[in-house]
Formats: C-alpha cells, sequence, structure tokens
C-alpha cells in the first residue's frame, strides 16, 4: 500500500511540460467590479466569507495581504476554490498538482503556513484528487487570515475610507 501511495505521489510531483498550462488566475483588478457602497463594506469586517467573494473585496485584500508580505494565503484560497470547481479528473490532478507545487510543498514558492499534520493529510488526499483534497489546508488558512489579517484589513487606511 505505501508503494502504491508512493508511485501516486510520484506521477502528481512530475514536473509538467509546459508550465503555462498549469497557471491559476489571481485576479489583480476586479473584472468590471463596482466599488461597494459603505454598508456593503462595512459587512466586511464581520465576515470573511462576504469579504473574499466580493470581486472587489477580494482584489482589495489581496493587496493589502502582499503590503504585509501574505498575499499567499489569499492566492492559495482562490486557487482552492478554482480547484473545487474543476470537473475534468485530468485537469483536477494537474491543477492538484500545481497547487501543491505552489503552496503546500516544504520551500514551496508561496508556501503557506500550515502544520504537518494538515500538510500530511493534504499529501494522502492528492493520491487519489477530489474536490474535496484541499478541504483542511483551506479551512486552516481561512481561520488564519479571519483571526489575523482580517482584523488588521479592517483597520487599514484603505478600508477605513471604503466605509466613509
Amino acid at each position: 500500500r505505501a508503494k502504491e501511495i508512493k508511485t501516486k505521489l510520484g506521477t502528481l510531483l512530475q514536473k509538467p511540460d509546459s508550465a503555462i498550462d498549469f497557471i491559476i488566475p489571481y485576479p489583480e483588478k476586479p473584472p468590471k467590479a463596482q466599488k461597494p457602497s459603505p454598508g456593503e463594506a462595512l459587512q466586511w469586517r464581520d465576515s470573511l466569507e462576504k469579504l473574499l467573494q466580493d470581486p472587489y473585496g477580494l482584489t482589495s485584500f489581496h493587496s493589502f495581504l502582499r503590503s504585509e508580505f501574505s498575499e499567499e494565503n489569499a492566492e492559495f484560497w482562490v486557487a482552492c476554490e478554482d480547484y473545487k470547481k474543476t470537473k475534468s479528473p485530468v485537469k483536477m490532478v494537474e491543477k492538484a498538482k500545481k497547487i501543491y507545487e505552489e503552496f503546500i510543498q516544504t520551500e514551496a514558492p508561496k508556501e503557506v503556513n500550515i502544520d504537518h499534520f494538515t500538510k500530511d493529510v493534504t499529501m494522502k488526499n492528492l493520491v487519489e484528487p477530489s474536490p474535496s483534497s484541499f478541504d483542511m489546508a483551506q479551512k486552516r488558512i481561512f481561520a488564519l487570515m479571519e483571526k489575523d489579517s482580517l482584523p488588521r484589513f479592517v483597520q487599514s487606511e484603505f478600508y477605513q475610507e471604503l466605509i466613509k
């Protein structure tokens, strides 16, 4: 059984022929996103989920995280949301590999801060990728952003201007 897992992980971790096929888009500017009303923006301080689901909110939060050198958290969350929408098993394997290499593996370019247990569970889930393969890691990063980053974001000058 261990050898089977090792073989499947080895397949998942092989380098792609063309990395361009695996680029996950991270929005810099929301496509025709409306600036929210102060009332809408006020809701963000109580709900990270509402903030992340609003294109303007996501872009604003991502920019804020970049200023704190922690934008990988929002990028990982977006990549996981995109991954969960993938229908094709082949594309799912490709995206899982890309997310793993970019955010999960040790010394990844945009490694997210998750504990070893979560990392191990995620790696086991990738032996046979499914829409829920990254759920535990995504929940940990969401909780981290909700507890640490969101309170700082709502204190930021940019956010304060939005709610005026």
